[in-house]
């Protein structure tokens, strides 16, 4: 992997771990339904603009319910339900928590193919599990009122990204960009019900409303444009190291900003749920190899 390249993916993973960051500042003041419904549009609105300079136009008429479900399960309800924990739990927790995604797409892919999974994919399930057992056991956030429920909506949004990986894979093949795009648009029009039980609790500052554009343009829109380039430079597999590193991000961004606590749990947590996830996805770097041409 070349050195600009290697930038794009740590510059990349800095971006996705300071989700957790901009979602634990905005989500106590705008609530999870206001501030994921500004997530999406502005990302959409984002996307829809690169869309208009590359002149990428959507085909709606024939990939509109791919589009709906993509932005159901891989962005609408996952993101609800990290701005809804992002109330209770540190920044920190969230960003691992969201690295067992790729264990939860191991079991769906195995139960939906109705096949035994590996003894290493096995092996990576048990080790995440561990992780996540030993950084919410012995975390303080975890005797907060309600932590239970959090922990537990946090873990369901990583699933939801394991049905998304899941169909993914069987869906109708579509530009990544076009999955992107239109799945923000998508999401936004899911996410609009919500509004009506999740107002917004709070009075935006302009700080929290910076948090929230950040999120939207930044975390999603910026950060698919990323991820779709390395993929198409570098290869799946090596793009596949943003889902090890981002939770380090996760963790400095929520220590650095919002002073949280980063102890021997949560360091010892993250290093297993993602010594799991390299099992469970069979990751092996190869930086020395050339990309395929697109």
């Amino acid at each position: 992997m070349s050195t600009a390249n290697l930038f794009r993916l740590i510059l990349l993973a800095s971006i996705w771990g300071g989700s957790f960051l901009f979602m634990r500042i905005a989500a106590p003041v705008l609530g999870p339904a206001v501030l994921i419904e500004y997530r999406v549009v502005f990302a959409a609105l984002f996307l829809a603009a690169i869309a208009l300079l590359m002149k990428k136009p959507l085909d709606w008429k024939r990939h509109w319910k791919h589009y709906v479900i993509l932005g159901f399960f891989n962005s609408a309800l996952p993101f609800l339900l990290f701005a809804w924990s992002a109330r209770t739990l540190s920044a920190s927790v969230l960003a691992v928590l969201n690295a067992t995604a790729p264990m939860w797409g191991a079991l769906i892919g195995a139960v939906w193919q109705r096949q035994m999974v590996s003894a290493r994919v096995l092996l990576g399930i048990v080790l995440g599990t561990a992780g996540v057992a030993l950084l919410v056991g012995f975390d303080h956030v975890s005797s907060r009122e309600g932590a239970g429920l959090a922990i537990a909506a946090a873990l369901f949004a990583s699933f939801n990204y394991g049905i998304a990986s899941t169909y993914a894979r069987a869906a109708p093949a579509v530009e990544p960009f076009a999955n992107a795009h239109g799945s923000m648009w998508t999401a936004a029009l899911l996410v609009l019900p919500s509004l009506l039980f999740f107002p917004a609790p709070g009075e935006p500052t302009a700080g929290i409303m910076a948090a929230a554009v950040a999120l939207g343009v930044l975390c999603s829109g910026v950060a698919y444009l990323l991820y779709y380039g390395l993929i198409r430079d570098v290869g799946a597999t090596s793009a596949l190291t943003v889902t090890f590193i981002s939770p380090l991000f996760g963790i400095l961004w929520g220590a650095l900003f919002l002073q949280e606590v980063v102890g021997w749990y949560t360091v010892a947590g993250a290093a297993i749920v993602i010594a799991g996830t390299a099992l469970v996805t069979g990751y092996r770097p190869n930086f020395g190899a050339r990309a395929k041409p697109a």
